[in-house]
């Protein structure tokens, strides 16, 4: 069966544990939906593309070893990119493969939830691309803002959610995302 959609998995990576700001409280919920999501994308026949970031130096960097699939994570994508920007369209060339195959709908998951899962989406957006954002199935990690507030990991999802919905995509949840049509977003 040839599916119009495509499950993007971005930076569910190890680099991530070798940042000072990860934390494990809200890790294994994230890792349980975003399996959820993959498992049922696979079930449902619809390709899983895997992205990795890569940066020259550090824990993102190739040669740091923490390239690779965060742990427990279960993944065998069907295709993967690696990307240097926070948008997986830009330079990845993952654009050329979406044109490829005939895919117009994206599913977003992935690590960070403000970060390049809604850059990408915002992108895709822009591109013409019918957007499922999956709050559940991203993760980030507390942020504290210039006057000294710390923002929580829940806080932030619930900021990103509330200015992607409607305009860049539509929130779902893993079962929505999995079943239904996607409804075109108004300007």
């Amino acid at each position: 069966m040839h599916q119009d959609k495509a499950l993007f998995v971005i930076d569910a990576q190890e680099s991530f544990r070798q940042r000072s700001y990860f934390r494990e409280d809200e890790f294994l919920p994230y890792v349980a939906r975003q399996q959820a999501l993959i498992d049922g994308a696979k079930t449902a026949g619809i390709p899983v593309v895997q992205i990795f970031h890569v940066d020259p130096s550090g824990p993102f960097s190739e040669a740091s070893g923490h390239v690779r699939t965060i742990a427990p994570l279960k993944l065998e994508p069907d295709v993967t990119f690696r990307k240097t920007r926070h948008s997986a369209l830009v330079g990845s060339g993952l654009d050329v493969w979406l044109t490829e195959q005939g895919i117009r709908r994206i599913i977003i998951s992935g690590i960070r939830t403000e970060q390049c899962c809604e850059t990408t989406t915002r992108h895709a957006s822009d591109l013409g691309y019918l957007v499922d954002y999956v709050g559940e199935a991203t993760l980030t990690f507390p942020m504290t803002d210039a006057t000294g507030r710390e923002w929580s990991a829940a806080e932030i999802r619930a900021r990103t959610e509330l200015v992607l919905a409607g305009r860049f995509a539509r929130i779902a949840t893993v079962e929505e995302a999995l079943a239904g049509e996607h409804k075109d977003i108004a300007a």
